[in-house]
Parts: structure tokens; C-alpha cells; sequence
């Protein structure tokens, strides 16, 4: 029913969810870890809709609570840091992010986390415990514009935590479609510190780093698949950086 919908969307409800995920996710994120931010000068300037942040992947939740955090500490004019969370008194709650609709469904947690601004897709989905990859749906696609109407939106264009894999060209299509204002953030530490889902300690006292870089100059007339090199470029998933990664050669190592 629309009301719920709408109830749902309220900020009353969004920022009950992000104050009860934001008190207790900001010790893991800022004390028992070590949360480095760069760039948020970036996000100032900023209009309050058509802005999509393109991101590389590390957790399942944890990259995307951080994002949170930052966001609403820069509504509250901080630089470069979180400091004391006072800012989760009244949030900024016109953000959305894109998730796995069968990663949201998993237990009650993830399903209250739905309600902080999840925009649900069907890009992959589990068959005998391997993954699938697949495009992006016309109706998930829908769902992102809509979405861009009226917030900022997080996504992830490679659809996984793993390192360096191919980006999708579904995040090229959405960008030529409604032309945002594209912000590349990469983070860094998520893996090390936290496990795959973001919810439990790998290793404590880990540094976290965030930087967010300057919005992109886009041409939207290029083509998805150059608009797509430009992205990964940005968030320095592309071949070009895989070998000049840490975390690639732990993963190597590793195996």
C-alpha cells in the first residue's frame, strides 16, 4: 500500500533506522578500528538529488554504514572526520543504496537495514553455492531512477566484494539515462577488518580508509563500455591497478 510505502520512506522511520544502526556500528567503524576519511570537502557543494557515488565493494554492510556515517557527519559541516556522532540526532536521510534483494532477506538485521534506503536488485543470485552473474533487470533499473529523483544513490558497479572483478554495464546505462553527478569513492581495510557480510571482527585496530574524489567530468553521449573504463578507473578496479594492489598480492598469497 502506498501509505506504508510512503511511511517507510518517512525520515521519522529512516532516522530512527540509521540512529539504532549508526550507535551501534560507529565503535567498530571509529574506535575498536581505525576510520581515515579524505575528500569530504567533495560532498559540500553537492545538490541533495542526481548524485550517484560509484564504489568499489569490501563487505556486504559495513562499507555502506560508513557511508552513512560520512554523509551525515558532512551535513553537520564536519571535515575529514566523524568525531563524536551527535550528527545521528537528525540524520541526513536522502540516501539510497543499491544492494542484492537476497542479501537484504537474509535475517532480521539485514531486513531492518532494508528500511535505512536499501534499493533491492536481482543483478545475482545463488545456484549450488556459486554465483551467477547476470544483467541488470529493466525494473531494477526503474528503480534507481526513481531513486535519483529525489536522494544521493551508493553503488557498487562490480555487484561483488571480490577484488578487480569486471564492472557491469548496467551502472554505464543508468548513468547515460540520468545523467548524475558520478562520484567515485574508494575504500580500503574493510576486508581485513571486518568478515564477509561486514558484521563481525577479523581483525581489530585495522585502518579504514575512505577517499572520496572530485565528481566526474562524464561525457553521456560516449559509449556504456568507455563511460564503464572511466568508472573503473576512478575507483582503481580496472587491470591497470590489480597489480599494484596490496590486497591482490595478499590474495595471492594467501591461496
Amino acid at each position: 500500500m502506498k501509505w506504508i510505502d510512503a511511511f517507510k520512506e518517512s525520515k521519522l522511520v529512516k532516522g530512527f533506522v540509521y540512529a539504532v544502526v549508526g550507535i551501534f556500528s560507529y565503535p567498530g567503524i571509529n574506535l575498536v578500528n581505525r576510520l581515515q576519511i579524505s575528500g569530504m570537502e567533495h560532498l559540500e557543494k553537492l545538490p541533495r538529488k542526481n548524485v550517484l557515488f560509484v564504489s568499489n565493494h569490501q563487505t556486504y554492510f559495513a562499507d555502506v554504514i560508513t557511508f552513512i556515517h560520512i554523509f551525515c557527519a558532512a551535513s553537520w559541516r564536519k571535515k575529514n572526520r566523524l568525531g563524536i556522532p551527535y550528527y545521528l540526532l537528525w540524520p541526513f536521510t536522502r540516501v539510497k543504496y543499491v544492494a542484492a534483494e537476497e542479501t537484504m532477506k537474509s535475517n532480521w538485521l539485514t531486513k531492518l537495514f532494508t528500511l535505512a534506503g536499501a534499493i533491492t536488485v536481482k543483478r545475482t543470485w545463488r545456484s549450488d553455492g556459486g554465483e551467477v552473474r547476470r544483467g541488470l533487470d529493466p525494473g531494477d533499473t526503474r528503480k534507481i531512477t526513481r531513486a535519483l529523483e529525489k536522494n544521493w544513490v551508493i553503488t557498487f558497479p562490480q555487484g561483488t566484494t571480490k577484488p578487480f572483478a569486471p564492472g557491469r554495464k548496467g551502472t554505464a546505462f543508468i548513468i547515460k539515462q540520468n545523467k548524475p553527478i558520478v562520484v567515485p569513492v574508494i575504500i580500503n581495510g574493510y576486508w581485513r577488518a571486518f568478515n564477509k557480510k561486514g558484521l563481525q571482527f577479523k581483525k581489530k585496530g585495522t585502518k579504514l580508509t575512505v577517499t572520496i574524489k572530485e565528481p566526474m567530468h562524464i561525457d553521456f553521449e560516449d559509449t556504456t563500455e568507455n563511460i564503464l573504463e572511466k568508472i573503473m578507473d576512478a575507483i582503481e578496479q580496472s587491470k591497470k591497478f590489480m597489480l599494484k594492489s596490496k590486497h591482490h598480492l595478499i590474495g595471492k598469497l594467501d591461496k
